[in-house]
């Protein structure tokens, strides 16, 4: 299940992208339009910084910026990152622990094909289709 904290750096990211036109866009602005609390707003901000997503700046004229273009951006890159992974179950999770029953699990292969579906998927959704045929996708 994608958690709040991924739901809301999908729509912080769409709100810079379509609000941004290149220039910084203050904390406080997203947080009115988003309806979300400027700490939680903040700690959403903080990892996709750290993850070169965003940059910030502090500051009079300060706030967050898109570090790229939003078709560069995937559905998938931004809920990794927020996310810290999105496998279906524990064992196909990145670093994980080798399962001791890999070889004789008989539902490993319905989680293999989970986990490629959304996968792909998500790859294959930008921020500016979000941005530009946002009915074309439930999220």
């Amino acid at each position: 299940m994608i958690s709040t904290r991924g739901r809301y750096a999908l729509r912080v990211m769409i709100d810079i992208a379509e609000n941004g036109n290149g220039n910084y866009i203050r904390l406080d602005e997203i947080a009115i339009r988003q309806g979300i609390s400027e700490k939680y707003l903040e700690s959403i901000l903080v990892i996709l910084t750290r993850g070169n997503l965003l940059i910030g700046l502090r500051g009079k004229g300060g706030g967050y910026k898109l570090t790229k273009a939003p078709e560069e951006y995937t559905m998938k890159d931004i809920l990794t990152l927020t996310e810290g992974g999105l496998a279906p179950v524990a064992c196909l999770k990145d670093g994980a622990e080798p399962c001791v029953k890999k070889n004789i699990c008989k539902t490993l292969p319905v989680w293999q094909g989970l986990n490629k579906a959304i996968t792909d998927y998500l790859v294959g959704v930008t921020l500016a289709d979000l941005i530009d045929k946002p009915d074309n996708y439930s999220i």
